[in-house]
C-alpha cells in the first residue's frame, strides 16, 4: 500500500515525462506562489483564460487530481469543476488548496528535473 505522498510523486512523475521537451518548468515552478498570492479559484480560472498549454497542462493537472482523491465531485467539464469548487464548504475548499500544493511540490521538482531545458544542456 502506497502513502499519498508516494502517489502524489508517481502521479505527476507521469504527468511530467509525458509532457518532456516542452519547457513549463519555470511557469510550474511560480504555480504554487500564484495560488498563495492571487488565490485559489482566481488562479484556476486565470489558466482556464489564457488557454496556452502550459496553463491548460497545470489546470488538467490539479483537476483530474482532485476529481480522483474525491475533494471534487465527478464533472461533465471545466465549467462544472470552477462550480463545484466555487460552491463547496469552505473547509474543503481549504483542503483542496493544500491538497493541490503539496501536488504542484512534486510537479515543479520534476519539471526541474526532466524539463529544464538548461539543466539538460550542461
Amino acid at each position: 500500500m502506497k502513502t499519498l505522498n508516494q502517489e502524489r510523486s508517481e502521479y505527476t512523475l507521469k504527468k511530467v515525462l509525458d509532457i518532456q521537451g516542452k519547457d513549463y518548468s519555470s511557469f510550474i515552478a511560480g504555480t504554487p506562489s500564484m495560488i498563495l498570492k492571487n488565490g485559489f479559484g482566481h488562479t484556476l480560472a486565470f489558466f482556464l483564460s489564457k488557454g496556452k498549454e502550459e496553463h491548460k497542462f497545470v489546470f488538467n493537472l490539479i483537476q483530474n487530481w482532485l476529481i480522483d482523491k474525491e475533494y471534487i465531485d465527478s464533472i461533465k467539464d471545466n465549467r462544472d469543476f470552477m462550480l463545484k469548487l466555487s460552491t463547496i464548504n469552505r473547509k474543503s475548499y481549504i483542503e483542496a488548496q493544500k491538497e493541490t500544493l503539496l501536488l504542484l511540490e512534486w510537479v515543479k521538482r520534476y519539471a526541474q528535473a526532466f524539463l529544464d531545458k538548461k539543466k539538460e544542456n550542461s
